[in-house]
């Protein structure tokens, strides 16, 4: 018997019989509201896990945790596109996010609405794993870079139109060579400047050449100097990828000296400060100029000396030469000289008496007659083409209607063959059908003979075939009938082969006389085969 309930016992079922009764999702919606109410937005810090990258949605899923305790972590596909800092496996970060629960699986889980490297120590050790990564990818190779170009025509500029650096830029290059500059405007710092800082170097790269916004020589990317969190923009991934695979030379300017991050890994100059870049991109002018007119000045000098050198070798030369070596040449000249104005004025007559011959044979009355001959000339040919078009028309017609009463010749005489031909064949078949009936085994059964088969449809050839018992199949030439052998009478065969099948002819022998037993008549002799 079960043993009796103690008052307690009594009163603890009594009033748990007087609660109100919950489903699994009113529970569970009022863990909600206790938990959002209770905590709302929280900072947490702790060790990313689980880590595994955007879901296919879009969202990204995984957990935070320290050495006593989980938690699972949530960052939605809009607010994941807008983050600077990214999730990593084993990343030492402070979340902020919305405290909530997740009805599905019964846990509490935070919804991150940012993120931050807990620490200049997490960020060193995300910058060296970055590095590392994107050098084993051959983004840092030496042998990638390009060389710049030595005096540009248009520099393309990344950086803040209203920070120091631009006018630092533009100075400089003012000093040094005046060059046409592009400003491409971004943010240099914030959530959103690591985006605008690659899409403004893929902008660069995407203009054509002669289009109506010249296409930049070099880009220069520039910021001025602050923390390791202000130049965390140049170290994303994005901004890395985007100036290796710039087709246009790239200095980066990125902070001071003392300032790294990995865009100038990827780039194909370094420059420690903006205005070093202005210094890598051109050349200075004047000393330029200096040189050009040392060289100019060299070439002079040299060019002088040289007609100097020859002049006096020349003057050696001469005085090694007879005194009258030239004075048959210079009487030649003098005489040449004497003559040559009247052999240009006798040219110039002979030249004028053959333009007034000319002249007078392109009269207007000597061209309107030529243009009537060669027009009644031209009328002539064109009759006499008209003519031959005609001739050769009618010829090429009459040459048709001969090939056609040829080819309708061809025509009856190809019918005529054909028809004569299906004929003989036709004479041919029906001889070989007449033939064909001759040889048939079907006119033998009709001249009174027989066609035995045994019972698996084979033509029996001897008697010797069948045994007693035998059913047999007999045809006649007017049909079939199925008989039994019993062991009948001796029969004489007699074998025709009429197109590969045997025609039994059967005639009965006449029967023998029985003998006599030994033991003579009794029941036990063998009485005769026909009674």
């Amino acid at each position: 018997m079960p043993s009796p309930r103690t008052p307690a016992e009594s009163r603890a079922e009594a009033s748990a019989s007087n609660l109100s009764e919950w489903t699994v999702s009113e529970l569970s919606a009022a863990l909600k509201r206790t938990v959002e109410d209770a905590y709302g937005f929280v900072r947490v810090r702790g060790e990313v896990s689980g880590y595994r990258g955007p879901s296919p949605s879009g969202h990204c899923y995984f957990r935070l945790k320290d050495d006593r305790a989980v938690i699972e972590g949530v960052i939605w596909k809009g607010v994941f596109g807008r983050m600077r800092v990214k999730p990593e496996e084993g990343l030492d970060v402070i979340a902020t996010g919305k405290l909530t629960t997740f009805p599905g699986s019964s846990k509490y889980q935070i919804v991150i609405d940012s993120l931050e490297p807990a620490g200049v120590g997490a960020l060193m050790k995300l910058l060296e794993e970055r590095k590392k990564k994107l050098a084993a990818e051959g983004l840092f190779d030496e042998a990638r870079k390009q060389l710049l170009p030595f005096l540009p025509e248009v520099i393309g500029v990344v950086t803040s139109p209203t920070g120091a650096v631009i006018r630092d830029i533009l100075h400089r290059l003012a000093d040094r060579f005046p060059r046409r500059v592009l400003v491409w405007p971004v943010r240099v710092q914030g959530e959103q400047s690591a985006a605008e800082v690659a899409a403004a170097i893929d902008g660069f790269n995407a203009l054509k050449e002669g289009g109506a916004i010249p296409r930049p020589d070099l880009i220069i990317v520039a910021r001025g100097g602050g923390s390791l969190e202000d130049l965390w923009s140049f170290n994303e991934e994005i901004v890395v990828r985007a100036a290796a695979g710039s087709m246009i030379p790239l200095i980066s300017a990125v902070g001071h000296e003392t300032d790294v991050t990995l865009i100038d890994f990827a780039s194909d100059r370094r420059a420690p400060t903006p205005t070093a870049a202005a210094e890598m991109a051109v050349p200075v002018r004047v000393e330029l100029l200096q040189t050009l007119n040392g060289l100019a000045s060299r070439k002079l000098a040299s060019l002088q000396r040289g007609m100097e050198r020859l002049r006096r070798e020349l003057t050696m030369l001469a005085r090694g030469l007879p005194k009258d070596i030239l004075a048959e040449p210079r009487q030649c000249l003098d005489s040449l000289a004497e003559r040559l104005p009247r052999g240009l004025r006798a040219n110039a007559q002979v030249h004028q008496t053959q333009y007034t011959r000319v002249a007078t044979r392109l009269a207007p009355p000597l061209l309107i007659n030529t243009f009537e001959r060669r027009k009644d000339k031209y009328a002539n040919l064109s009759q006499r083409l008209k003519a031959g078009l005609v001739a050769n028309a009618q010829a090429h017609q009459a040459r048709l209607l001969r090939y056609r009463e040829r080819v309708t010749a061809f025509g009856e005489r190809g019918q005529r063959a054909t028809l004569a031909l299906l004929k003989q064949h036709h004479t041919r078949i029906e001889r070989a059908e007449r033939l064909l009936a001759a040889f048939s085994y079907r006119e033998v059964l009709k001249r009174g003979f027989a066609l035995v088969r045994d019972d698996k449809g084979q033509p029996l050839r001897a008697a010797a075939q069948v045994s007693a018992g035998s059913r047999l199949d007999i045809e006649f030439a007017d049909g079939h009938i199925a008989a039994t052998a019993d062991g009948g009478p001796v029969v004489v065969v007699r074998e025709t082969v009429v197109t590969e099948t045997a025609v039994l002819e059967v005639t009965p022998k006449p029967a023998s006389k029985a003998k006599k037993p030994r033991g003579g008549d009794g029941e036990g002799g063998q009485g005769s085969l026909f009674g």
